[in-house]
């Protein structure tokens, strides 16, 4: 096991365009399983193959363990990748696609052969072993690709994407698996993945990129409760939350809608950080249903879908009295409601915010306002 320290990492495919990793600064601890997420073309996976030597370093360092790796060939580096296409030889079986780095390692037959059982046995791969990888489902060649790396024992497992040719259900099960897996052993993981369900639910930290550049790194729930910026806040939690652009800002409130006479006290550091207007974010559990004939001032929203998920319900609608100079991103607010609320597409609802459930940015850098 090791640490993993990219010090600076920088990756330029072209001179004339920005780069595709942007001076990345990140520790992995002895251990972690930390999880980079973030949109298509935001530069995770290159981040994680110039870990693995797969792609160079075009500026900075990367450590393995204390030590420099940068440059130095991809089986030197005791690094075990996972890629999302398996890359099992086809005319292997499940047991001789485990066994073949650690035969080319010239590791003797016997330790070969326990390593391989062990791991298999930890994957339920036994009755699986003599089979080839055209004669298994999805799942099974993973595992055998998740057995392959186990074998070897590196300091370093590289995940690309393991689960994204998955099935829903079997996604949910594999995942589990993996994050057993991974703590059982306790090795150094670096885990690829643009669904943020799987990094909120699988990594003890996560890191957030966007356009090859570092925008967060914290825990889940850390992430969750605190976004550094209104794209780690739009990013992380799906249904995604509701921005609301302009809101202008009053005696240490902002007015979120002058038709209802919503205030919204903002807390101490949020109102030092404050201009004349912010930007705030809602989450879809952060609006209350208000009654019917309730004379509770409220936003009044009209209903364009409902989505029923049996435990809970979610509301996407539009504010039926849009307030001058404020914008609703996307047009859309999303309001969870329970399982017992009756809305039906058509309908105009009224809600109000719970308190302190809000998050307040910067309108113009996109900065959380309470914690910068």
């Amino acid at each position: 096991m090791a640490s993993v320290t990219f010090d600076g990492a920088t990756r330029i495919f072209d001179p004339e365009s920005a780069p595709a990793v942007d001076h990345l600064d990140l520790e992995v601890a002895d251990g972690e399983f930390l999880v980079l997420v973030g949109p298509s073309g935001c530069g995770k996976s290159t981040s994680l193959r110039m870990l693995a030597g797969l792609e160079p370093t075009s500026q900075g360092r990367i450590l393995i363990g204390g030590q420099d790796v940068t440059g130095v060939r991809p089986k030197d580096r005791d690094v075990a990748m996972v890629f999302q296409s398996y890359a099992l030889y086809p005319n292997m079986t499940a047991r001789q696609n485990m066994a073949f780095a650690l035969e080319n390692a010239k590791l003797p037959k016997q330790q070969i052969a326990r390593r391989v059982e062990e791991a298999a046995n930890i994957l339920e791969l036994g009755p699986l072993l003599d089979r080839k990888p055209a004669r298994m489902s999805g799942g099974q060649r993973q595992r055998v690709a998740m057995g392959r790396a186990i074998v070897r024992q590196p300091a370093v497992f590289c995940m690309d994407e393991p689960l994204s040719n998955l099935d829903a259900k079997l996604r949910v099960s594999t995942r589990a698996q993996i994050a057993d897996l991974q703590r059982e052993f306790g090795t150094t993981t670096v885990y690829v993945t643009h669904d943020q369900t799987e990094a909120m639910t699988m990594g003890d930290r996560v890191c957030v990129l966007l356009d090859g550049k570092l925008q967060q790194i914290d825990t889940p729930q850390a992430l969750y409760d605190r976004p550094r910026n209104t794209f780690v806040a739009s990013f992380i939690g799906s249904p995604a939350l509701t921005l609301i652009d302009g809101v202008p800002v009053q005696d240490g409130h902002a007015v979120l809608d002058g038709h209802a006479g919503i205030r919204l006290p903002l807390p101490p550091r949020a109102a030092a950080n404050a201009t004349s207007t912010v930007t705030i974010g809602f989450r879809p559990e952060a609006w209350h249903l208000v009654p019917p004939r309730s004379k509770e001032p409220s936003l009044e929203l009209d209903v364009h879908l409902v989505e029923s998920l049996g435990s809970e319900k979610y509301v996407y609608a539009t504010a039926a009295h849009p307030m001058d100079g404020v914008s609703v991103r996307n047009d859309r607010y999303t309001v969870r409601l329970g399982k017992r609320d009756t809305v039906h597409k058509g309908d105009r609802i009224a809600v109000v915010p719970l308190p302190g459930e809000e998050y307040f940015f910067d309108t113009t850098t996109g900065i959380n306002l309470e914690h910068p």
